[in-house]
């Protein structure tokens, strides 16, 4: 593979974002004569929603870059420019990538890194665009998720303002959206490559009421040339979205959505996609119980076939706050409907939509369609920066009629109608590590053991291992 001076020019990145954090605080002196240390800003994942106008005041602590973190213009300092970057280092290895049906071993390195430009205008208005460039070294194998030279990723214009009582918020050009714990629709942060969309946004809060709409495409990536990402009418995920916060601050929410993806191809129907989604999610949090449950049903057509898909997916834990490390035992369960009888004109594939990478583990093992899944886990907190996570998942099919799937709905080749619905079991460990403000490293292994219908498809144990550093300014 062609080499590039992009892993040089992130590896000085790197040193230069470490080095200007090692700057230490000032201190500010208070009216009562008490030492104090203005906080600055977090490096936030949705880096347009950083609020970098707290520079204005000359007692928040200095670091080197603040020149272009902070560039006011006109009038009481909520008028500025802001510039920031983002860099992700990635190399992963995976013995059995797809259980080693159709691939083979593989190490490689995964660099994401951005640039952005935000522009804020008082309160009421902000235009930001941010550029990506990602990139994969040595892979072996390589797809619209890995790699995408320098292009748009995010270029909108935002405003809010008082409506009725209530705070109206708007945006227009490419953005993306997060939705609750990422099980449908995601910001895609797991593979290299995010996930955009060219939209119209607004939605308005009001009490405990919040109500969200938007029309978009979904944004299509090539990768022939730089800035030749495009959307068009045939991919649409529109939505309608209503929230309210129950029994304290638990929230539930349902959403319809309109999904259409021309040219779809399933193991039992292709044409033109058309689904109807109906989501209802409660989620909160009670003592040292924490919850989330999310159910969502699809229906519409793919080519001549009708939809009748529909996927479950809970979360459930509960933290043991007076225990060192502070221990949380958790338990995920998650179903998704598969195609029972093919050739019957119903299409029972659930359809993740725009699912989150991370969401199972990173290894790709597991996709959202015809899934039984349970993972219990336990999370624990030896410093306040460090987390760790283990876990051990089990995984059946709901139906031997459809296919084992993985991430993020591919199906395997040759385990459609054949071999029982046992598809085996994995081990998860995580540590994740914010070392400085800004700066995270996180390491992750999986080992997954294949049943028999994996293996009498030709697939194998799986192992998958990773490290990652994640640099903001």
């Amino acid at each position: 593979m062609k080499r590039t001076g992009l892993p040089l020019v992130a590896a000085f990145f790197l040193a230069a974002t470490a080095s200007a954090q090692d700057v230490p605080d000032e201190k500010a002196t208070t009216n009562d004569g008490l030492v104090r240390t203005p906080d600055r800003p977090a490096i936030l994942p949705n880096r347009w929603q950083e609020d970098w106008s707290v520079l204005a005041d000359p007692a928040v602590p200095r670091q080197p870059g603040d020149a272009l973190k902070y560039v006011p213009f006109g009038p009481g300092g909520d008028h500025y420019l802001t510039f920031g970057a983002l860099l992700r280092e990635r190399v992963e290895t995976n013995n059995a990538p797809a259980f080693g049906i159709g691939r083979d071993d593989d190490t490689y390195l995964l660099q994401r890194f951005q640039v952005h430009a935000g522009l804020r205008w008082g309160t009421p208005w902000l235009a930001f665009v941010q550029l990506e460039d990602a990139r994969p070294f040595a892979k072996a194998s390589w797809g619209p998720t890995d790699r995408n030279h320098a292009d748009v990723r995010l270029a909108f214009l935002a405003w809010q303002g008082d409506f009725l009582g209530g705070t109206v918020r708007a945006r227009v050009g490419r953005q993306d959206f997060a939705l609750d714990l990422q099980r449908f629709v995601s910001l895609r942060d797991g593979p290299n490559v995010r996930q955009s969309f060219d939209a119209l946004w607004a939605n308005f809060e009001r009490g405990p009421w919040r109500i969200i709409a938007f029309l978009s495409h979904p944004v299509q990536y090539r990768d022939d040339h730089a800035f030749d990402d495009t959307s068009g009418s045939g991919n649409r995920f529109h939505m309608v979205r209503v929230e309210r916060h129950v029994l304290g601050t638990n929230e539930l929410s349902y959403y319809h959505a309109w999904y259409d993806s021309g040219d779809a191809r399933f193991l039992d129907a292709h044409g033109n996609e058309r689904r109807h989604v109906d989501d209802v999610r409660f989620a909160g949090k009670s003592g040292p119980l924490d919850w989330d449950l999310e159910a969502m049903r699809q229906r519409g057509r793919v080519g001549d076939s009708a939809i009748h898909a529909w996927a479950v997916g809970t979360r459930a834990g509960w933290t043991l706050t007076d225990t060192a490390w502070t221990p949380r035992l958790g338990l995920q369960v998650d179903t998704a409907s598969g195609d029972s009888r093919p050739g019957d004109g119903r299409l029972g594939t659930f359809n993740p939509l725009f699912p989150n990478g991370y969401y199972f583990s990173l290894a790709g093992y597991t996709g959202y369609a015809n899934l039984v899944h349970v993972k219990p886990s336990i999370t624990l907190k030896p410093a306040s920066a460090l987390t760790l996570l283990g876990a051990v998942g089990l995984q059946w099919r709901r139906t031997t009629g459809d296919a084992i799937y993985v991430q993020p709905n591919n199906a395997l080749a040759g385990t459609a109608g054949r071999g029982g619905k046992w598809t085996g079991m994995y081990g998860q460990l995580r540590l994740d590590w914010k070392w400085r403000p800004g700066i995270t490293f996180s390491i992750e292994g999986d080992h997954f053991r294949a049943g028999r219908t994996l293996r009498d498809a030709g697939g194998t144990d799986g192992n998958y291992g990773s490290v990652q550093v994640l640099i903001g300014w």
